[in-house]
């Protein structure tokens, strides 16, 4: 079947820019910042505070905004621009680089068949901000973006002259990049600078981040919705914040909340996520020499109900010479993952112990491999006896037992008494490459998960995240 001229045309301009911008891959003073997830060179202008609100310069103590969570991840509500145009991202700890769609007509993702529902979100339009201006070639952001395109200087792909190469002057516009995802989207766009305002922990307090940098895209594959990266590097929201040497915390709301626009979860940055958390239990960071912005930590076995802990391999807790191994602790992926042959060791275990009948059409459907019928039974106490428990055991005798909805959940509403409910891991696909293993954002739910970057580790502590949101009057957005 031919494909419309408007479709060939926009193919045709995503592989010539990718023909001339290779692919940056991701293989995924005392302020604190509060954002909420309901369950994005020259010195701009900062926007009048709205009426009613008050705002801040950047000493500001402790901020707050709301996360949305959707199906497949938790969205952070971006004001960008003078006057502020809210764009939804994902809140993601596994990539640095933040960007949001750009253009109401223009901007295009191919083959985003499964996301038709997020066609409608809102897109950014640079032209409508009076603060918005292109980031330099010379920009430190600019050399990021570009640093593993080519061994060319991002000022000679501009087309510099060569006065202004050697003086470093160049007043050329940073070219188009593309960045790729771990699971293989990709996206298109170009550095911009803008203002960036966020809500305080007080009501009706604000803070402007003057020439905040992130991409303006206009053309992604697999990639309907803008990213906030929480990683390390230089790109990163808490790096262009100035909050790197502190950390940050989430508590991702259940599932069951997606999509209500009534609550969102508590997102901190700064001093605030790391102050007064001696209840949580530290694992150290472990530091990847191949991906240094992102999130290790060691992981030592996993324990299926009363039996005994299942070791896993040596890989999970340390390098070898290329840079592979450690556990990935990433908030844009949504499943667990491990590596073969442990994860089908991990499935084995869990078999031998369920006796509920099995539903091989969910299994098909899904893709999940294990899916079991539960009856729907009234005593809460016999119900969990049906399911086992299980419990996560980190470095530095650090255990995490996972509330039982966070790996089997219900496909769907109850028929005839009884409901489907599949185990949520999933098999690693890369083989030896990378991380052993990835931590995800739907095992982490109802789970107050502290990252203190200044001591280098990662805190975890069972919550009850809607309690939580409540209690700090955190509302959808």
């Amino acid at each position: 079947m031919d494909k419309p001229a408007s479709f060939i045309a926009t193919f045709t301009t995503f592989l010539t820019i990718l023909l001339f911008t290779q692919c940056h891959a991701r293989n995924k003073d005392h302020s604190s910042l509060v954002l909420g997830l309901t369950h994005s060179r020259a010195s701009l202008p900062i926007p009048t505070a709205s009426r009613g609100s008050t705002s801040k310069p950047l000493q500001m103590l402790d901020m707050l905004e709301p996360l949305t969570e959707v199906r497949d991840g938790y969205l952070i509500s971006l004001n960008l621009g003078t006057p502020p145009q809210v764009i939804q991202v994902y809140m993601d700890t596994g990539s640095d680089l933040t960007w949001v769609p750009c253009g109401n007509l223009t901007f295009d993702c191919m083959d985003c068949d499964d996301y038709r529902s997020y066609k409608a979100m809102t897109t950014f339009s640079p032209f409508q901000s009076s603060s918005a201006s292109r980031d330099l070639c010379t920009s430190p952001f600019c050399i990021d973006v570009h640093s593993s395109d080519n061994s060319y200087d991002p000022c000679t792909v501009a087309g510099c002259s060569l006065s202004t190469l050697l003086r470093g002057s160049c007043p050329r516009p940073c070219p188009s990049f593309s960045y790729t995802y771990g699971a293989g989207g990709i996206v298109i766009g170009s550095l911009t600078r803008d203002n960036l305002r966020v809500h305080g922990s007080s009501p009706n307090v604000t803070r402007d981040i003057p020439s905040f940098v992130f991409g303006c895209v206009g053309v992604t594959y697999k990639e309907p919705i803008g990213i906030a990266g929480f990683g390390k590097g230089l790109l990163s929201l808490p790096s262009q914040l100035g909050l790197l040497q502190k950390g940050f915390s989430h508590c991702f709301l259940a599932f069951k909340f997606a999509n209500n626009p009534n609550i969102s979860s508590p997102l901190v940055i700064g001093d605030l996520a790391i102050s007064s958390k001696d209840y949580l239990q530290f694992t150290p960071m472990l530091r990847s020499p191949m991906y240094p912005n992102y999130y290790y930590i060691g992981l030592e076995s996993i324990k299926v109900g009363n039996k005994s802990a299942i070791e896993v391999p040596s890989c999970f807790s340390k390098f070898d010479s290329e840079g592979n191994g450690g556990l990935l602790i990433d908030s844009g992926t949504t499943y667990t993952h491990l590596p073969e042959p442990f994860y089908s060791q991990l499935i084995s275990e869990l078999q031998s112990m369920i006796t509920l009948p099995r539903s091989i059409e969910h299994e098909t459907r899904t893709g999940f491999d294990l899916c079991y019928k539960v009856p729907c039974l009234s005593n809460k106490t016999a119900l969990d006896n049906l399911l086992p428990s299980m419990s996560i055991n980190f470095l530095n005798n650090v255990t995490l037992t996972l509330p039982k909805e966070n790996y089997f959940y219900a496909m769907g509403a109850p028929i005839n008494s009884t409901v489907v409910k599949c185990f949520l891991f999933q098999s690693m696909d890369d083989g030896d490459y990378g991380p052993a293993g990835v931590f995800g954002s739907f095992q982490q739910q109802n789970v107050e998960v502290v990252y203190d970057l200044e001591k280098e580790r990662i805190g975890f502590q069972q919550m009850d995240c809607a309690f939580s949101a409540a209690s700090q009057g955190l509302r959808g957005k």
